[in-house]
């Protein structure tokens, strides 16, 4: 429902007052500084507003056509759409990717997952100025050996976050990205376009591939791990617009996506390469179970930053 203001009619509003507005329609909806956070996305992604705007300038106008997105945006968040969704777009690793509702929005713990690859692959991270790995470099590891062309696999891919930012980082590196959804795939294309590096994308569903006739460096995954008893504790800003294919998976079986990545990536990576994977914080264990199964070795379990164990990786020592 349009909130009242969209049909109001007179002289220009401050730009402090539309915020106020903001906080007057979403407060009871969302935590207050997240109403905050909102309100500056929205003025920088429209108007190119700095969020001290109002400090510098309180008295600032909007025009009427400057309050129309606003206020249309207004009336999406009130009904729980993602920011993320009504801009278009968002951040991750420093870089902007187009998002709709064909795609997750990334989420901050799987920059950690991606900074972990960097970390690990430290010999191949460019001279790029905005690359965020470069602070981390003195923690990367040493073990991989450098190699003219690595090869990496990003399964399940959506925006194409996790390829398109590989690609960004490492140099001498060549990455797939692999989704059964078309039109993810599309958007990561436009993704890899829009940042200006070649990722390759592949329409598959991993529940039924065995191989794509190469032997991959890394292989990385954030695949649908949420279970279907688990939506109770998420939001409707969540459940009612970010697409289910991504998302869940059924309580017999929540590993499936697991049990395939791993098989998969048991039989397709190469002499030393390494399997990344976000994970389901409750399931830590029996995903690493799967790992140890399938022989991998150095096993890793990490957590986020909120302390919740979140990330796994393995590698491979003995090619079949």
């Amino acid at each position: 429902m349009p909130v009242e203001v969209l049909g109001s009619s007179g002289s220009d509003m401050l730009l402090s007052e539309v915020k106020n507005i903001f906080h007057k329609e979403l407060d009871a909806h969302y935590p207050v500084e997240e109403v905050d956070s909102f309100f500056f996305l929205l003025i920088d992604h429209y108007f190119d507003f700095p969020r001290f705007v109002l400090a510098l300038d309180p008295k600032r106008q909007l025009t009427k056509a400057q309050e129309k997105p606003l206020f249309h945006a207004l009336s999406e968040l009130r009904n729980h759409r993602p920011v993320q969704y009504i801009m278009g777009n968002t951040e991750f690793m420093g870089l902007d990717f187009l998002v709709d509702e064909n795609v997750l929005i990334p989420r901050p713990e799987t920059e950690e997952l991606v900074n972990w690859i960097l970390e690990t692959y430290k010999g191949h991270v460019g001279d790029t100025k905005d690359s965020t790995a470069s602070a981390q470099g003195d923690a990367a590891m040493e073990t991989q050996s450098k190699r003219e062309e690595t090869l990496m696999l990003d399964i399940g891919t959506g925006s194409g976050c996790i390829a398109v930012s590989l690609a960004k980082y490492l140099q001498g590196s060549t990455v797939y990205a692999l989704d059964v959804s078309e039109p993810a795939l599309a958007l990561a294309e436009r993704n890899a376009q829009r940042n200006k590096v070649d990722v390759k994308t592949v329409q598959a569903d991993i529940r039924t591939l065995n191989d794509l006739g190469l032997r991959f460096d890394v292989i990385v995954s954030n695949p649908p791990y949420v279970r279907e008893s688990e939506k109770k504790q998420m939001q409707a800003n969540v459940l009612d617009f970010e697409p289910d294919l991504a998302l869940f998976v059924p309580d017999e079986d929540p590993l499936i996506f697991y049990k395939k990545i791993i098989g998969f990536a048991a039989l397709n990576l190469a002499q030393n390469g390494t399997l990344f994977l976000e994970i389901n914080q409750y399931l830590p264990k029996e995903t690493e179970q799967l790992l140890q199964e399938h022989n991998f070795m150095d096993i890793e379990l990490r957590n986020d930053l909120y302390g919740n164990p979140r990330m796994l990786k393995g590698t491979v020592t003995n090619m079949p």
